[in-house]
């Protein structure tokens, strides 16, 4: 068996343990679509929670169940001891386990190197522990003191440990994603809400989405696999790069960002691929005629909405978006006080938390604090853009461009950060091309204190109204 491996992962260019994780990862495919015909809800959640661990110890290994336990177990008697401290607790809990956990292995240098470990499933599953026992707390509140997400998916009852582990290892989200609620976890176990027949009609066809998923995975593994040779991250410490001119510096961190995008498409299409056939990633219907399902929850990219970005502002919308969904939920929204609006604070904590989630690598907390500049420079072209007059819309339309260019240009160059990970590697990158990508931000941010668009009048029929 391991002969054949070897054989295999040298045909396709990837270490016998990443062609193992590929080999599990596609498998959550069949096996989620068995999920549809497991008989009871008790059985259901069996199924789920052993589905997950089975893959996950023929993935990374049996030890690997321990590291998963750690932060369960953490986070469920957080719930059951301290309920109305469970979320905070669990929040650094799991994260303090979670970085331990990446230190220790030094999971971005494996990755990095073609390498494979348990962090990536951990990473997924931290989220899932937190979000479960803040929604449980939550569950203390009066609900006028809480948003529409917020009464939507608090818990009132502590799920039981077996609903618990159910979702916590769930087969078709827990190699990469995406991250979803318990509520929505038990209401689809249970056929409750949208997943009830007896409301809604018959199930909504799942097939055609997920051969359309799969499709798009197999051109993006395609397109990642012919990219990826010509454009490797060794050359930024190569002397033949140091040797090229400005363009042509600039040109190379564009491709190697563009190239490195397409792996991640990859994986996020198996994994809705997975979500999709089980019934999980439903979320109501178009209202078209006839009406189409939409499967939002299973989708974690919009390969568009990435690459031609109008705004890095629609980058997390667009961008690993179920976790950009949590950022938002659980980091962002929380840190602004009553009656005060986010401000670039809230911003800037949520990139961090973001950051660490990954990892403690240099190149990671400088591509987010990137992010954070990115984003914040983008809105200022978006506030100019948005005080020019209608008579002035050629005006418009080349701020429109200009936000595009600005976005594409800031996005590529920090994403070498976030490849190459060390600090000496990532400023070396970034100092190639003058720190073009980090300038541009800081000036934008500048000019927007200094460049304030006037507020527009409303006319005066419009005040009588």
């Amino acid at each position: 068996m391991e002969l054949q491996l070897d054989s295999m992962a040298g045909a396709i260019g990837v270490s016998v343990p990443v062609l193992r994780f590929l080999l599990c990862f596609v498998t959550t495919i069949p096996v989620s679509f068995l999920w549809r015909f497991v008989p009871g809800r008790l059985g259901k959640h069996l199924y789920s929670a052993v589905s997950g661990f089975l893959l996950s110890s023929l993935s990374f290994g049996l030890s690997s169940n321990l590291h998963f336990l750690v932060p369960m177990l953490l986070g469920y008697a957080s719930m059951v001891l301290f309920r109305s401290r469970c979320g905070i607790l669990t929040f650094f809990l799991g994260f303090g386990y979670l970085i331990g956990c990446h230190v220790y292995y030094m999971s971005g240098d494996a990755w990095k190197e073609g390498g494979i470990d348990a962090t990536g499933a951990l990473m997924v599953l931290t989220l899932k522990v937190v979000s479960c026992a803040i929604n449980y707390n939550d569950g203390l509140l009066k609900e006028e003191g809480l948003s529409e997400t917020q009464k939507k998916n608090r818990l009132i009852k502590l799920p039981s440990l077996i609903e618990y582990f159910g979702y916590c290892l769930s087969c078709g989200s827990h190699f990469a994603g995406p991250v979803y609620e318990m509520k929505d976890y038990l209401d689809w176990t249970e056929g409750k809400g949208i997943w009830s027949h007896s409301e809604n009609g018959p199930s909504p066809s799942p097939y055609g989405a997920m051969v359309r998923a799969l499709l798009q995975a197999a051109f993006c593994m395609a397109l990642y696999l012919y990219l990826v040779p010509q454009h490797p991250l060794s050359r930024f410490t190569d002397p033949i790069y140091q040797g090229w001119g400005f363009w042509r510096r600039l040109s190379y961190q564009f491709m190697a960002g563009f190239t490195a995008r397409w792996k991640y498409y990859f994986i996020w299409s198996i994994s809705e691929a997975s979500i999709i056939v089980s019934g999980l990633g439903f979320t109501g219907w178009t209202e078209s005629s006839p009406p189409k399902p939409r499967w939002d929850r299973a989708k974690n990219v919009d390969i568009l909405g990435v690459e031609f970005a109008k705004s890095a502002v629609e980058l997390p919308l667009v961008w690993n978006i179920q976790v950009s969904t949590w950022l938002r939920r659980y980091v962002y929204e929380r840190l602004v006080p009553k009656g005060k609006k986010a401000g670039f604070f809230q911003l800037l904590a949520t990139q961090t938390v973001s950051a660490v989630w990954h990892g403690l690598y240099p190149g990671y907390i400088i591509f987010f604090v990137q992010s954070a500049l990115m984003i914040a420079g983008s809105r200022v072209i978006y506030r100019w853009q948005q005080a020019i007059p209608p008579t002035m819309g050629l005006f418009k339309k080349i701020l429109v461009f200009l936000n595009f260019a600005y976005t594409l240009l800031v996005l590529n160059y920090s994403c070498v950060g976030f490849m190459v990970l060390s600090l000496h590697e990532t400023i070396a990158s970034y100092g190639s091309v003058y720190y073009i990508g980090t300038i541009i931000p800081i000036v934008l941010i500048l000019l927007g204190y200094i460049i304030r668009p006037a507020k527009r009048v409303r006319s005066k029929a419009r005040k009588e109204q």
